[in-house]
């Protein structure tokens, strides 16, 4: 009896250090970044045009990704959800790996592939297209990294729906197209939701695909992530701080909404 209570004392003990170790490790760093600099200043850096321009172009770039992610992956994601084929899993697995591909290989893979001397890169440049260092390769490199995000959660939803529902609509005479956009994407919405916006998070806070592939150009490709590396190269902390508490903002509002639609999903 008492070595019973002494293993479960024990047990806690180790549990409750090991929580405590893990909250100072990854809740520190956090709060580290608020209480650096007062917040009056952290608000007065980020009306500096540097911050501004890396802001407009960082909004404008993730959702600009978001929409080709959403518009784009939402089928495949059916597709890969609903059916059952020849090559299934390697496309899923494809679309997967972006998800544990190092953001820098991703960046020299778009390179490689859109760049000027790349595989459609020179056949591009014969119609003038030039996708390297441009607002276009931000859109890319953060779609690329991002979309998994998305995608992966929308498989999900799409094969949790109930094929009854689906059966039955086409039983009314709804066709495939009606069926899919009426019935399927209803039901997932809040799955989707979710997906869309770890997607978004994920484009907001890409850095290493966007540097090889679209540069660091302020007021053209220098996105926050970007402005904030440019800053702690040139020592400039306060503004560093300032658009990294930003971001650190940003992205818990996202965690927040997702949580949220994932609940009320598991209510529905």
């Amino acid at each position: 009896m008492r070595h019973g209570r002494l293993l479960r004392l024990t047990a806690a003990a180790i549990t409750g250090i090991a929580a405590a170790v893990l909250l100072t490790f990854v809740g520190l760093p956090l709060l580290a970044i608020f209480l650096r600099v007062p917040l009056s200043t952290l608000v007065a850096q980020l009306h500096s045009p540097v911050a501004r321009d890396a802001l407009l172009i960082s909004l404008k770039t993730s959702l600009t990704a978001l929409a080709f992610i959403v518009v784009v992956g939402t089928p495949v994601a059916h597709l890969l959800g609903t059916k059952k084929f020849p090559g299934r899993s390697v496309l899923v697995t494809l679309f997967e790996l972006p998800l544990v591909l190092p953001p820098v290989v991703a960046g020299i893979g778009l390179f490689v592939a859109f760049g000027r001397f790349g595989l459609l890169g020179a056949s591009l440049q014969r119609f003038g297209i030039r996708l390297p260092f441009t607002w276009v390769a931000v859109v890319m490199a953060q779609a690329f990294v991002a979309m998994p995000f998305y995608v992966r959660q929308a498989v999900a939803a799409f094969a949790s729906i109930d094929p009854q529902l689906v059966r039955a609509s086409r039983t009314l005479g709804a066709g495939p197209s009606k069926t899919f956009l009426r019935v399927a994407v209803p039901l997932a919405r809040q799955s989707l939701s979710a997906g869309a916006a770890l997607a978004w998070a994920r484009a907001l806070g890409e850095f290493g695909a966007t540097a090889l592939f679209a540069g660091s150009l302020q007021g053209i490709t220098q996105t926050l992530p970007l402005a904030i590396y440019s800053a702690f190269d040139s020592a400039d902390l306060t503004a560093c701080l300032a658009m990294s508490a930003l971001l650190v903002a940003v992205s818990f509002g996202v965690l927040i909404t997702v949580k949220i639609l994932l609940r009320s999903r598991a209510w529905v």
